[in-house]
């Protein structure tokens, strides 16, 4: 999937060729360059940055000075770039892209895991992310310290309000989705969202789940509603949390915690590629 994208992208922003480099610059003239960081925050990217020079141009040579993960400065260094420099140039503009998205999502869910890090609540991403990258979007994630909920619609069976009301209620919807992993012989774990106490009794009451999402339930709803809910499941607690609500939450003793804001409305961190002349 990462060279697919990688590929894709690549073909979106040069197509028949990068014609300002291939007018200005020679074929045979070298450079060098580096990847500056203008703000602090946790890097993230490098990996796919490698692979876009690996695939654009085999021939560049990138010495990493700082790893993914990495909490890096204003003025730090993260790598120096040698090789054609029509190449560097070529390839500037995506590397920059990915790497500030991917920075920028690393360094929020820093933030947010650091504030949870003294409970057992972990930090979820969701699918609300950006089409096309989202491979590289709930990378970051990782890196930043969080857990991913699931990549995708296949990878596990998650009953959200519409699918409650379209299945023609909870109980529904419940038995139709074990029924279909048997006749399917299928191994996917369960979810299914509640809206209020009564949601969640019929739940519990008709079983069969692996995990019960709270949608949009206060921390003091939450503490009433674990209170209900038998510890052979999972928990996890969904719906406009913030910086400011989400250790609320999290001391709650709800298992997880899902933000979709971590990917679909952060700030890139700011990066530079720079020639060296």
């Amino acid at each position: 999937m990462l060279d697919d994208f990688i590929e894709n992208a690549l073909k979106e922003d040069i197509r028949d060729g990068d014609h300002t480099s291939l007018s200005c610059i020679a074929e045979n003239e070298r450079g060098n360059a580096r990847l500056e960081v203008r703000e602090d925050g946790v890097l993230a990217g490098i990996r796919v940055a490698k692979r876009i020079f690996e695939i654009y141009d085999p021939s560049l040579q990138i010495d990493v000075l700082k790893t993914d993960g990495e909490y890096v400065s204003k003025g730090d260094i993260a790598f120096t770039l040698n090789g054609s420099a029509r190449s560097i140039l070529s390839t500037e503009r995506l590397v920059l892209n990915v790497m500030q998205r991917m920075s920028g999502i690393a360094t929020k869910t820093r933030q947010m895991v650091d504030q949870i890090s003294h409970t057992k609540a972990v930090l979820l991403d969701t699918r609300k992310t950006t089409p096309g990258i989202r491979l590289i979007e709930k990378e970051a994630v990782e890196i930043g310290g969080g857990g991913n909920h699931r990549f995708g619609l296949y990878d596990m069976i998650m009953i959200k309000d519409n699918h409650v009301d379209y299945a023609g209620g909870i109980s529904n919807a419940i038995r139709k989705a074990n029924s279909y992993l048997f006749d399917q012989k299928k191994q996917l774990k369960i979810e299914i969202e509640v809206r209020s106490t009564d949601e969640l009794s019929e739940v519990i009451k008709e079983g069969g789940v692996d995990r019960i999402m709270l949608d949009n339930f206060s921390p003091k709803e939450i503490v009433r509603a674990l209170e209900m809910v038998p510890d052979h499941y999972e928990t996890e607690a969904s719906g406009g949390i913030t910086d400011e609500t989400i250790v609320e939450y999290a001391e709650t003793g709800v298992n997880f915690i899902s933000v979709g804001a971590l990917t679909h409305s952060v700030k890139s961190l700011d990066l530079s590629l720079k020639a060296q002349v």
